[in-house]
């Protein structure tokens, strides 16, 4: 699987890791509401297209649940409860993930411990490609952050952005959706 570009169908799906109340509160502020957004954005998108969408909450009794601005895009069906840090490790998530669709786009929190561990594990397995939305990812510690886009580029992951996976998924101007997506990045 060599192919570094985005396909709408049959080969994306969409996983939001752990945007939870209690952990954004630990964010950086100047950056949280730009990530956020852009997560709202390629769920929108992602509606729009009918790309699956997963989400992971991290022991949301601690943490806190997914922030409601996002519920209204998330699938009732796309929940996993975790506790490991890799959302690889849970078999919820894996019995979940379309195997018919092997590019997996990684969106969420934090970028250097569940995001980078998922990512990972799902680079040992060679039937997946991983996408890394760097614009839609955040760590506590910005450093954290660049030092797991680096690190995931060097294992193989591709970084890329919001409006490139929108793009790519939607494919030509001429598609049906494109007024949507395009109102949605403007």
């Amino acid at each position: 699987m060599k192919r570094a570009t985005l396909s709408r169908k049959p080969l994306s799906q969409l996983v939001v890791i752990d945007v939870q109340e209690r952990l954004c509160g630990a964010m950086p502020a100047q950056e949280l509401g730009g990530v956020l957004r852009n997560v709202e954005i390629l769920l929108q998108a992602a509606a729009i297209l009918a790309v699956p969408i997963l989400y992971t909450e991290q022991a949301p009794a601690k943490l806190g649940t997914t922030l409601p601005r996002l519920t209204r895009w998330l699938p009732a069906d796309g929940r996993v409860e975790k506790t490991c840090f890799s959302c690889y490790e849970e078999s919820q998530f894996r019995a979940k993930l379309d195997e018919t669709r092997p590019q997996i786009i990684l969106t969420g929190m934090e970028a250097h411990i569940c995001v980078a561990q998922t990512a990972l594990q799902l680079l040992e397995d060679d039937h997946h490609q991983v996408f890394v939305v760097e614009d839609a990812v955040i760590s506590r510690n910005p450093a954290h952050k660049t030092n797991a886009l680096a690190r995931l580029r060097q294992a193989g992951g591709i970084v890329t952005n919001t409006e490139s996976v929108v793009f790519e998924w939607l494919e030509n101007a001429e598609n049906d959706a494109f007024k949507q997506i395009a109102g949605l990045v403007k």
